[in-house]
Protein backbone atom coordinates (compact mmCIF):
# COMPACT_ATOMS: atom_id res chain seq x y z
CA UNK A 1 0.00 0.00 0.00
CA UNK A 2 2.75 2.49 0.92
CA UNK A 3 4.76 2.09 -2.30
CA UNK A 4 1.60 2.40 -4.41
CA UNK A 5 0.54 5.50 -2.51
CA UNK A 6 3.99 7.09 -2.88
CA UNK A 7 4.08 6.35 -6.61
CA UNK A 8 0.59 7.82 -7.01
CA UNK A 9 1.36 10.95 -4.97
CA UNK A 10 4.78 11.73 -6.48
CA UNK A 11 3.57 13.59 -9.62
CA UNK A 12 1.13 15.64 -7.56
CA UNK A 13 3.82 16.48 -5.02
CA UNK A 14 6.24 17.56 -7.75
CA UNK A 15 3.60 19.85 -9.29
CA UNK A 16 2.40 21.29 -5.97
CA UNK A 17 5.92 21.78 -4.60
CA UNK A 18 7.03 23.46 -7.81
CA UNK A 19 4.22 26.01 -7.60
CA UNK A 20 4.58 26.58 -3.86
CA UNK A 21 8.39 26.81 -3.94
CA UNK A 22 8.23 29.75 -6.34
CA UNK A 23 5.66 31.47 -4.15
CA UNK A 24 7.59 31.02 -0.91
CA UNK A 25 11.12 31.45 -2.27
CA UNK A 26 12.45 28.04 -1.30
CA UNK A 27 13.98 25.14 -3.19
CA UNK A 28 11.44 22.74 -4.66
CA UNK A 29 13.49 19.73 -3.58
CA UNK A 30 13.61 21.00 0.02
CA UNK A 31 9.85 21.39 0.04
CA UNK A 32 9.33 17.91 -1.43
CA UNK A 33 11.72 16.40 1.12
CA UNK A 34 9.89 18.09 4.01
CA UNK A 35 6.50 16.82 2.81
CA UNK A 36 7.80 13.25 2.32
CA UNK A 37 9.22 13.37 5.83
CA UNK A 38 5.93 14.60 7.24
CA UNK A 39 4.09 11.80 5.39
CA UNK A 40 6.47 9.16 6.75
CA UNK A 41 6.01 10.51 10.28
CA UNK A 42 2.24 10.40 9.80
CA UNK A 43 2.34 6.84 8.43
CA UNK A 44 4.33 5.80 11.50
CA UNK A 45 1.89 7.36 13.99
CA UNK A 46 -1.57 7.66 12.43
CA UNK A 47 -1.39 5.51 9.32
CA UNK A 48 -2.18 6.71 5.80
CA UNK A 49 -4.40 9.78 5.41
CA UNK A 50 -8.02 9.18 4.44
CA UNK A 51 -7.71 11.64 1.53
CA UNK A 52 -4.02 11.39 0.46
CA UNK A 53 -4.31 13.95 -2.35
CA UNK A 54 -6.00 16.55 -0.13
CA UNK A 55 -3.58 15.82 2.70
CA UNK A 56 -0.62 16.27 0.36
CA UNK A 57 -1.90 19.64 -0.93
CA UNK A 58 -2.42 20.89 2.64
CA UNK A 59 1.00 19.59 3.71
CA UNK A 60 2.74 21.40 0.83
CA UNK A 61 0.99 24.68 1.74
CA UNK A 62 1.83 24.20 5.41
CA UNK A 63 5.50 23.51 4.69
CA UNK A 64 5.58 26.55 2.39
CA UNK A 65 4.22 28.75 5.20
CA UNK A 66 6.78 27.28 7.61
CA UNK A 67 9.54 28.05 5.11
CA UNK A 68 8.37 31.67 4.74
CA UNK A 69 8.23 32.10 8.54
CA UNK A 70 11.74 30.71 8.89
CA UNK A 71 13.04 33.00 6.15
CA UNK A 72 11.48 36.03 7.87
CA UNK A 73 13.11 35.11 11.19
CA UNK A 74 16.59 34.52 9.79
CA UNK A 75 18.39 37.83 9.41
CA UNK A 76 21.90 38.57 8.17
CA UNK A 77 24.31 40.21 10.58
CA UNK A 78 24.15 43.69 9.06
CA UNK A 79 25.48 45.33 12.25
CA UNK A 80 28.59 43.14 12.39
CA UNK A 81 31.01 43.36 9.50
CA UNK A 82 32.23 40.03 8.19
CA UNK A 83 35.71 41.49 7.84
CA UNK A 84 37.24 42.79 11.10
CA UNK A 85 40.57 43.95 9.58
CA UNK A 86 39.91 47.63 10.28
CA UNK A 87 38.84 47.03 13.89
CA UNK A 88 40.94 47.99 16.87
CA UNK A 89 42.54 45.48 19.25
CA UNK A 90 39.51 45.28 21.53
CA UNK A 91 37.13 44.59 18.63
CA UNK A 92 39.54 42.01 17.23
CA UNK A 93 39.74 40.25 20.61
CA UNK A 94 35.94 40.23 20.90
CA UNK A 95 35.59 38.92 17.35
CA UNK A 96 38.14 36.18 18.04
CA UNK A 97 36.26 35.17 21.22
CA UNK A 98 32.99 35.12 19.28
CA UNK A 99 34.57 32.95 16.57
CA UNK A 100 35.99 30.55 19.17
CA UNK A 101 32.57 30.23 20.85
CA UNK A 102 30.95 29.55 17.48
CA UNK A 103 33.53 26.92 16.48
CA UNK A 104 33.29 25.26 19.92
CA UNK A 105 29.49 25.12 19.62
CA UNK A 106 29.71 23.66 16.09
CA UNK A 107 32.01 20.89 17.37
CA UNK A 108 29.42 20.04 20.08
CA UNK A 109 26.57 19.61 17.57
CA UNK A 110 25.08 16.11 17.24
CA UNK A 111 25.42 13.68 14.34
CA UNK A 112 26.50 14.98 10.94
CA UNK A 113 25.95 18.61 11.92
CA UNK A 114 29.64 19.47 12.56
CA UNK A 115 30.72 18.19 9.14
CA UNK A 116 27.71 19.79 7.42
CA UNK A 117 28.36 23.17 9.06
CA UNK A 118 32.07 22.94 8.21
CA UNK A 119 31.19 22.26 4.56
CA UNK A 120 28.68 25.13 4.48
CA UNK A 121 31.20 27.53 6.03
CA UNK A 122 34.08 26.31 3.88
CA UNK A 123 36.09 29.03 2.13
CA UNK A 124 35.79 26.88 -1.01
CA UNK A 125 32.15 28.09 -1.28
CA UNK A 126 30.86 24.62 -2.14
CA UNK A 127 27.53 24.11 -3.91
CA UNK A 128 24.80 21.94 -2.36
CA UNK A 129 25.62 19.25 -4.93
CA UNK A 130 29.31 19.27 -3.91
CA UNK A 131 28.44 19.22 -0.20
CA UNK A 132 26.00 16.33 -0.71
CA UNK A 133 28.68 14.38 -2.57
CA UNK A 134 31.29 15.14 0.08
CA UNK A 135 29.00 14.05 2.93
CA UNK A 136 27.42 11.12 1.07
CA UNK A 137 23.81 12.30 1.51
CA UNK A 138 21.12 13.38 -0.93
CA UNK A 139 21.06 16.97 -2.08
CA UNK A 140 17.39 17.26 -1.10
CA UNK A 141 18.28 16.40 2.52
CA UNK A 142 20.70 19.30 2.91
CA UNK A 143 18.11 22.05 3.40
CA UNK A 144 16.11 20.29 6.13
CA UNK A 145 19.28 18.99 7.80
CA UNK A 146 20.86 22.47 7.67
CA UNK A 147 17.74 23.88 9.34
CA UNK A 148 17.90 21.27 12.10
CA UNK A 149 21.62 21.89 12.64
CA UNK A 150 21.12 25.66 12.79
CA UNK A 151 18.32 25.16 15.32
CA UNK A 152 20.63 23.04 17.47
CA UNK A 153 23.40 25.61 17.10
CA UNK A 154 21.03 28.41 18.08
CA UNK A 155 20.00 26.50 21.22
CA UNK A 156 23.64 25.82 22.11
CA UNK A 157 24.62 29.45 21.68
CA UNK A 158 21.62 31.04 23.42
CA UNK A 159 22.99 30.62 26.96
CA UNK A 160 26.39 31.96 25.85
CA UNK A 161 24.86 34.97 24.12
CA UNK A 162 22.58 35.68 27.10
CA UNK A 163 25.56 35.54 29.47
CA UNK A 164 27.37 38.24 27.45
CA UNK A 165 24.44 40.65 27.24
CA UNK A 166 24.85 43.73 29.46
CA UNK A 167 22.56 43.77 32.47
CA UNK A 168 20.53 46.95 32.76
Amino acid sequence: MTHEMLATLRPLLVAEASAEARACGTEQSDLEQAVWLRLLERLDTDGPPVDPHGWLRRAVRSEGRRSRRTARLERPYAAEPADDHGAGPEQQALAAARDRALHDAVRRLPGRCPSLMAALLSPKDLTYREIAGELGISQGSLGPERSRCLGCLRRLLTPEVAAREPRG
